[in-house]
């Protein structure tokens, strides 16, 4: 059985009148197993495949090679479909006329490789209905407990209005886990990434067709290595406290505050989605009333819970002082991941000031996002940003915007605006 253990950062100081308790909380598990392995219930798991006119035939031939990858890498024993789609959505394996799934074996697979391998590049894109056939397919198997998908697309969705996308987002949320890629520089980061967040997934830019496959095959072996099918933090705050915010924060930015489910007046749940052995942190934000010097009182209970388990607990204190050397005090572990949210929240304003033209707050937003992937440590962003300003001054976020910028350095850039580093111990 997976192992849990949480860990809290924080200053539990607070100064005569203070109220706002911030912490990060550290959750780490380890012997998660394989998926569909290691607990009740089986793991299912679908890939869809994009296969509209834009792909082109080199395009589908190459996603088609990916998807192959990717079958290999899934577990014997695990549900699966493929799903091909352009303005519809069609159940490429199994071959049915109604939405079914099938336990991977080598018979299946190499059947499902087949199918795949017939894909052809014809249509329009509208990922609304390849979200809802997916659901569809999920349901046909009630013991599912695990449900991750990979979707690929390579071009806008223009076949269906962004609020038939919408619709169907909130419809499906819940329903399953999926992991979107964009190929090429033709989709809309910001189309796919609210399909990636809303259904607890990761968003990121495949360049060339020739990548496709080692990238398909590493989310299908992260998928496999999630053991436990579905955790959920709780955070308890006592009577007359505010809970502000509940933030993943690592190994990316995910706010997950709208996401409460009132499990009583006090304490609301929010989705983990399934678990490998990985650490991640959250940041939990309380407004409390303010006492008096000397008094202290329990800000906040945060808990990973597995079903109705509680599998590992951490808690959240506050302590009102007059020495300001105590409460002046900044965790590092807060400022760093507040400094990280703001970088993502810079980055993709930076980005969509400038796709409009708008180049003062374009330079002020990257300036600043510049100044803050220095302050945080965050290499990878700053390696980035090169690409898209010149740096004059790291430390006070003077740069000025390149003239010249390769559209795919600029969508890599948006997309890796969530990932954050950890603190430096």
């Amino acid at each position: 059985m997976a192992d849990f253990t949480a860990s809290v950062y924080q200053n539990e100081f607070l100064p005569d009148g203070g109220t706002d308790v911030h912490a990060i909380v550290t959750v780490t598990c380890t012997g998660a197993g394989a998926a569909g392995q290691s607990g009740s219930g089986d793991a299912g798991e679908i890939i869809i495949v994009d296969t509209s006119g834009s792909m082109g035939r080199d395009g589908v031939q190459a996603a088609a090679y990916a998807a192959q990858t990717a079958l290999d890498q899934i577990l014997d024993g695990v549900w699966f479909a493929v799903i091909s789609g352009n303005d519809r959505a069609q159940l490429a394996f199994p071959p049915s006329a109604e939405p079914v799934m099938v336990k991977m074996d080598p018979y299946t697979r190499q059947a499902a490789k087949d199918a795949v391998s017939r894909f052809y590049a014809d249509g329009g894109t509208a990922m609304g209905t390849w979200l809802r056939l997916a659901s569809r397919v999920f349901a046909t198997v009630p013991s599912l407990t695990q449900k991750h998908a990979i979707l690929l697309t390579d071009g806008e969705n223009q076949h269906e209005t962004p609020e038939a996308l919408t619709q169907t987002i909130e419809a499906v949320t819940g329903q399953f886990q999926c992991d979107t890629r964009g190929v090429g520089v033709a989709w809309q980061v910001d189309e796919v990434r609210r399909i990636a967040q809303a259904l607890l997934g990761t968003v990121d830019i495949i360049p060339a067709p020739d990548q496709l496959a080692a990238e398909f095959s590493k989310l299908i072996q992260n998928a496999m290595g999630r053991g436990v099918a579905q955790a959920d933090l709780r955070v308890w705050a006592p009577q007359g406290a505010e809970v502000l915010f509940v933030r993943q924060v690592a190994p990316t930015v995910e706010d997950l505050t709208s996401r409460r489910t009132a499990i009583n007046p006090l304490t609301g749940s929010y989705p983990t989605g399934s678990w490998g052995d990985e650490s991640r942190d959250y940041h939990v934000a309380i407004r409390l009333a303010a006492k008096a010097v000397g008094q202290e009182q329990l800000a906040a209970r945060v808990q990973l819970v597995l079903g109705n388990e509680t599998v590992a607990q951490g808690l959240v204190k506050a302590l009102w002082s007059a020495d300001e050397a105590l409460t002046t005090r900044i965790s590092p572990e807060v400022a760093h991941y507040t400094g990280q949210t703001e970088l993502a929240q810079a980055i993709q304003d930076g980005l969509a000031a400038k796709a409009v033209g708008d180049t003062a707050t374009a330079t002020t937003k990257l300036g600043r996002a510049v100044q803050l992937a220095a302050q945080t440590g965050n290499e990878e962003a700053t390696t980035r940003l090169r690409k898209v300003v010149e740096i004059d001054d790291q430390d006070t976020g003077t740069v000025r915007l390149k003239r010249t910028v390769e559209k795919a350095d600029e969508m890599a850039l948006d997309t890796a605006s969530t990932k954050t580093t950890r603190v430096r111990k």
